[in-house]
């Protein structure tokens, strides 16, 4: 019995080793997952996206407004706490040998300024992990990016000194001097630019639609996300191959196995 404690231990621990991090893969609404955040990791997704409302003070992932707060998570439950703890006993990182940011996007359902401010005094808590914004600097040495999206405090982001939360940007966000470290992730809704499926014929227009979008924030050093993408391998391949930084899915498994292969 011994034995096997210590096998199925090592085969373990060989496995936590082997999570291939992949810089593309980003966890929509990570939290419908069975194990939030922790099935994304084991995955080797370096973003995941969490839905936050603010209700009587509190930070709850949900999409929707909880039917029952007793049974709701809070953001420090479900990803703060569980981040903090895994950075702390894995040499300062959320992957060991990974030098690039582990992206935390909240997506605000609830009012933007109060929202914020609560989320800002959340984080304070959390510094030792976060990477921040000091006097127009980032400092690169801590492995979290948090980034807002939804409702967004766009002044109040901007203003902060220091600045521990970044904005999910739009396409009309591009072209105002809005530095990539303030705005790391420029998202748009995939029907904005595509109808395609991954089965009819892809329309010329809108290709050249979609890659003028991702040259124009690449330029700005910024990355780029569709969200309401099909969940389709030849989906995947063509924002793949078309530069499209971090793609969406729900199907954390088989988006790994395809983006390994890449």
């Amino acid at each position: 019995m011994k034995k096997l404690s210590i096998l199925v231990l090592l085969i373990s621990c060989q496995s936590a080793v082997s999570v291939t991090p992949l810089p593309n893969a980003h966890a929509h609404n990570d939290y419908h997952h069975e194990r939030p955040l922790f099935e994304a990791l084991e995955n080797g997704f370096t973003s995941v996206e969490a839905d936050v409302h603010l209700i009587n003070g509190e930070l709850y992932v949900t999409h929707d407004h909880p039917e029952n707060i007793a049974e709701a998570k809070t953001l420090q439950d479900l990803y703060l706490n569980p981040l903090k703890k895994r950075v702390a006993e894995n040499t300062g990182r959320v992957f060991k040998g990974y030098d690039k940011y582990f992206y935390l996007m909240i997506d605000v359902k609830t009012e933007a300024l109060p929202t914020y401010l609560r989320l800002k005094e959340v984080l304070e808590a959390y510094e030792s992990m976060l990477s921040q914004v000091i006097n127009g600097v980032e400092q690169k040495d801590k492995p979290v990016k948090v980034f807002i999206s939804g409702n967004r405090a766009i002044s109040e982001i901007l203003s902060a000194e220091p600045k521990v939360m970044a904005l999910d940007g739009r396409p009309n966000d591009l072209g105002k001097g809005i530095e990539s470290f303030d705005m790391p992730v420029v998202s748009q809704n995939y029907n904005k630019y595509l109808t395609w499926d991954g089965e009819v014929e892809l329309d010329a227009i809108e290709n050249d639609n979609l890659l003028s979008f991702v040259e124009a924030a690449q330029k700005e050093g910024k990355k780029v996300r569709l969200w309401g993408t099909p969940d389709r391998k030849e989906v995947w391949g063509y924002l793949y191959e078309s530069g499209v930084d971090l793609i969406n899915t729900d199907r954390l498994s088989d988006l790994r196995d395809f983006l390994k292969k890449k």
